[in-house]
């Protein structure tokens, strides 16, 4: 960016700052745009859950290929997001905004009209690549619009509302689209919303970009997407492959060569993508594992939230994402509410706070039975989940970003959502082995079923539980200090 001429008493001087003031735009439409743009992405990871049958039957889908209508989004979301993050900082993070939400919403439309199964497949790729552009973008944006202290402490708490608000919204929606109109629609109603979010921010948002120009480190964003990809890969053979098939092995011992080879190349380069000094700041690298140990747990609770309500208790789609309503609400109210107790208790002791609830919500879900009533066996738990997951995501997300100079606000942003992703990623593949293997698959009766689910909730206590004691220990307990670059 073009440095500001030095302020004068000039009259010329005096009209282009009223100008550059008249210009500004408020601060609440700038969040508001940002937090559009993240819940498209949060969104996008959930909503076609429901309509996958649909799909496989109008497109001819075999069961892989369907399996890869989910993972062929998830695998480049994850790998590229780095790369998303470094992008604006190099290039304007209004810039990669636009264009990653240019590209999803481009594909959104491409695989709502696909006919055939390969065209579906290819669009969800390519929206996964503008998800991993935009999503960062949003975040830095954000922050960089709202001064630190408690007002960007409430900013922050919005994103991660309206975030985990999308994730939970995705089953409602999906199943009111599709039960309604068509599968087609879970995909083209984010056309439209788009759209306008697109012309909001170029009308609205203001460039920004880290103060240093460099070039993009093109040898690391090469391996570390192709690393992550990979491993993500490997993640998603799991559930289909198991974990000690070469199918599954190949990629996850390719993905760590090639991520192992990425922190040698940072090591060396002159420009790197991701400064290795990052991971020496005690908040960004101890925010991260949290994020990525806690998501591990806390992405897979919708996921067996909603094959409990339909395959157990015989919920209908639509049914399954009114039952988690509640939950919902209780994700943005418990983000809503960090900030007010942030200030007071320090955001360490807020975040594990949030775990401890949620993993009190795992212990009661893992009570559940073949006949449970939706009172005891979906709502209160899940909002106890949803409760403390908001509660501590807020404060996560907070040291992160705190912790860093303003020129790497875009790559720890990326770095952020790429913990939760590959976390939540590796997590479900994980919980899925774990219920199969108790209950004997998914043609199992509603009793075996129930086990299997049941277990993976004890599995999550134990996980969040020691989320927590990491969190104590790791957590910086006052305000982290930035970085300098």
């Amino acid at each position: 960016m073009t440095p500001m001429p030095e302020a004068t008493s000039s009259p010329v001087s005096a009209a282009t700052a009223r100008t550059s003031t008249r210009r500004t735009p408020p601060t609440w439409l700038v969040v508001a745009l940002a937090c559009a743009g993240q819940f498209l992405v949060v969104l996008d990871v959930s909503v076609v859950n429901v309509a996958l049958p649909s799909m496989r039957t109008d497109l001819g889908l075999s069961a892989q290929g369907l399996q890869w209508v989910v993972n062929a989004y998830a695998i480049a979301f994850a790998g590229f997001m780095l790369l998303g993050g470094r992008a604006g900082d190099l290039y304007g993070r209004k810039r990669m905004f636009l264009v990653g939400l240019g590209l999803f919403t481009l594909a959104s439309l491409g695989g709502g009209l696909a006919q055939e199964g390969w065209q579906l497949l290819a669009a969800r790729a390519v929206q996964g690549l503008g998800a991993a552009v935009l999503a960062p973008s949003t975040l830095t944006i954000l922050t960089a619009a709202v001064p630190e202290g408690a007002a960007r402490a409430r900013a922050i708490a919005t994103w991660t509302a309206v975030g985990a608000g999308g994730g939970a919204a995705g089953g409602l929606v999906g199943g009111a689209l599709v039960d309604g109109l068509s599968w087609r629609w879970v995909l083209l109603i984010n056309v439209p919303v788009g759209a306008v979010v697109l012309a909001g921010a170029v009308l609205w948002l203001t460039e920004s970009r880290g103060a240093a120009r460099r070039r993009l480190d093109l040898p690391g964003a090469l391996l570390v997407t192709v690393g992550l990809a990979t491993l993500a890969y490997g993640i998603s053979q799991t559930e289909s492959e198991g974990w000690t098939a070469t199918a599954t092995l190949v990629p996850l011992l390719a993905g760590v060569a090639l991520l192992g080879l990425f922190l040698l190349v940072e090591a060396r380069t002159a420009a790197p993508l991701m400064p290795l000094g990052l991971l020496r700041l005690r908040s960004v690298a101890s925010a991260n594992v949290a994020m990525l140990v806690s998501g591990s747990s806390m992405f897979s609770m919708w996921f067996f939230m909603t094959l409990y309500a339909q395959n157990v208790l015989g919920y209908t789609p639509l049914e399954a994402g009114l039952a988690l309503v509640p939950s919902s609400l209780a994700v943005i109210l418990g983000s809503k509410a960090a900030p007010r107790f942030m200030p007071v208790l320090g955001a360490r002791n807020v975040a594990v706070l949030g775990t401890l609830v949620a993993a009190a919500g795992f212990g009661w879900q893992s009570t559940m039975t073949a006949d449970g009533g939706f009172l005891t066996a979906i709502m209160i738990p899940g909002v106890l989940m949803m409760l403390g997951a908001g509660m501590a995501a807020t404060p996560l997300a907070s040291l992160a970003i705190s912790g860093a100079a303003p020129g790497d606000a875009g790559l720890v942003s990326g770095l952020v959502n790429t913990s939760r992703t590959m976390g939540g990623s590796l997590g479900l593949a994980v919980m899925s082995t774990i219920a199969a293997a108790r209950s004997g698959g998914e043609h199992a009766g509603p009793v075996a079923l129930t086990d299997g689910y049941a277990l993976v909730f004890r599995t999550g206590t134990a996980v969040l539980t020691a989320a927590a004691l990491l969190m104590w220990a790791w957590l910086p307990p006052g305000k982290p200090k930035p970085a300098t670059t």
